[in-house]
């Protein structure tokens, strides 16, 4: 977005229009909140959220589905001053709010922040009840684009985006089609304790971070055949994935703590879980990496063995994978996850193939 700009001195503008609108630009340029405000959209990290991500409102959806839109909206207007309960994204959303307050403590003047922006299709009069939702727990969301039924997937690139989360998976393939890191996101089935003082980010490898090229080896050669292909072109770089420019935006942020000599206070920490061996297929992993200038402050290869655990562990505020039985692992031990829906694990469930619907 650019600035307003005056129109050249050869025009026909009154220079003390020209100075009332300067004065005027000015006046709410400084205008005083206790409320932080928004990034500029060019210098922040823009997160997406749909309204189903951020609340739970699987009672709501419910009615729209079995009696339709009519009713959805008028249930939703007759309770609009009921806050709504949190969703799978909230803890998240809420860690992303903890960063920015240690941001703006060490750059006050910054404008490299995360900027949470509520994107959802439901109806404009259903937005009271998720303003009011939003006052009611203090979240810093100050936009909102909301469309009405149509998808609101045409908008992520107008509002410069650089992650969406949703429910639906067919929003989130079209985001990731259109270049954007997207995820379809899950509630844990148990409930974790999350730090309330830094924001932990767990990724896959594979299809996630990188390409699925080297797991296309694995589906269709095996093991041998991959751990020889990696071995070959470990000096390769992995082409990269769609949430490959999420982790290099995390790192940007995370270089402005270590700018200040807070890498031991850093309020975001990153992790990489893959299904990967280390010695027979890792170091292409983190070569790729460093091909990058991108750090991961804790690699975890697994060998094959259940990420689950593992997580349960290291407690993320979302972990992303593009395997659904690695999804469900997470969720039943209390992980956050969200599905990266790309590349050939698609096509795959468990390490079988899945059989394609039959043509009538």
């Amino acid at each position: 977005m650019s600035e307003i700009k005056t129109k050249d001195s050869a025009g026909t503008e009154d220079p003390g229009e020209e100075k009332d609108w300067a004065e005027a630009k000015a006046f709410f340029d400084n205008l005083k909140t206790h409320k932080p405000r928004p990034p500029k959209p060019q210098y922040a990290v823009t997160v997406a959220v749909s309204s189903r991500t951020l609340f739970d409102m699987v009672a709501e959806r419910k009615i729209y589905e079995d009696q339709g839109l009519e009713k959805y909206v008028a249930y939703q207007r007759d309770h609009e001053d009921e806050p709504l309960k949190p969703g799978p994204a909230f803890p998240f959303v809420k860690a992303l709010m903890t960063v920015n307050n240690r941001l703006r403590q060490l750059y006050p003047d910054s404008e490299e922040l995360f900027d949470i922006v509520l994107m959802t299709n439901n109806h404009a009069q259903v937005g009271v009840r998720l303003i009011n939702s939003i006052n009611h727990y203090d979240l810093t969301i100050e936009r909102f684009c909301m469309t009405g039924g149509e998808s609101p997937t045409g908008y992520l690139k107008a509002y410069m985006t650089n992650l969406y989360l949703s429910k639906d998976s067919e929003k989130v393939s079209e985001a990731i089609e259109e270049g954007i890191a997207a995820a379809t996101m899950f509630m844990a089935v148990q409930k974790n304790e999350l730090s309330d003082s830094q924001l932990r980010v767990a990724f896959d490898g594979d299809a996630v971070l990188f390409s699925d090229e080297s797991e296309i080896i694995v589906k269709e050669h095996g093991l041998d055949t991959f751990f020889e292909h990696e071995k070959e072109f470990e000096n390769k770089p992995l082409a990269q994935g769609p949430l490959k420019c999420f982790l290099e935006a995390l790192g940007k942020l995370q270089r402005k703590f270590y700018a200040k000599n807070e890498r031991m206070n850093c309020p975001i920490r990153t992790f990489l879980v893959t299904a990967r061996s280390a010695a027979s297929s890792g170091a292409r992993v983190l070569k790729t990496l460093r091909s990058w200038g991108l750090e991961i402050d804790e690699a975890l290869f697994l060998a094959g063995a259940p990420k689950g655990p593992l997580l349960q562990k290291i407690k993320p505020h979302i972990f992303f994978d593009d395997q659904m039985f690695h999804i469900e692992g997470a969720q039943e031990l209390g992980t956050i996850s969200a599905h990266v829906p790309y590349g050939i694990g698609q096509k795959y469930h468990k390490g079988k193939l899945i059989d394609p619907p039959k043509k009538e």
